[in-house]
């Protein structure tokens, strides 16, 4: 895939409600490919743990292929924490990682997620 792909699977990820803060494509080696955040945002991470988030998010989806044959490949994790929510979903080696508002109800977060799905799986 190539980087205007990555720009625009986060263009369409990030249209599909107000509420979502950040989308990024983070490569299998941790490094952001392309992102969007929303414009009024202040980040909850700085630079240096932003990168320690990336690389993590990268280990995991590495891990995590060990369990595919037995369980099924990942179509998408759902965190809620206590400043944010993140939906990640793989695309081939790389992860789409969202981040959402908080405050959001959770029929907002399944909206968000059944409208990403159909993204992913036009670029899988």
């Amino acid at each position: 895939m190539t980087k205007k792909d990555f720009e625009n699977i986060c263009d369409a990820i990030s249209g599909i409600s107000p509420f979502i803060r950040f989308v990024g494509v983070i490569g299998e080696s941790g490094e952001l490919l392309a992102y969007k955040r929303r414009a009024d945002l202040v980040p909850l991470l700085n630079e240096k743990n932003t990168k320690f988030q990336f690389s993590h998010i990268a280990m995991k989806t590495d891990l995590e292929g060990f369990f595919d044959n037995n369980l099924g490949e990942i179509e998408f994790v759902w965190e809620e924490r206590k400043k944010v929510q993140t939906i990640s979903f793989a695309i081939k080696k790389s992860r789409v990682w969202v981040s959402i508002d908080k405050k959001v109800i959770r029929s907002e977060m399944l909206r968000i997620i059944d409208s990403c799905l159909p993204i992913m799986k036009k670029h899988s």
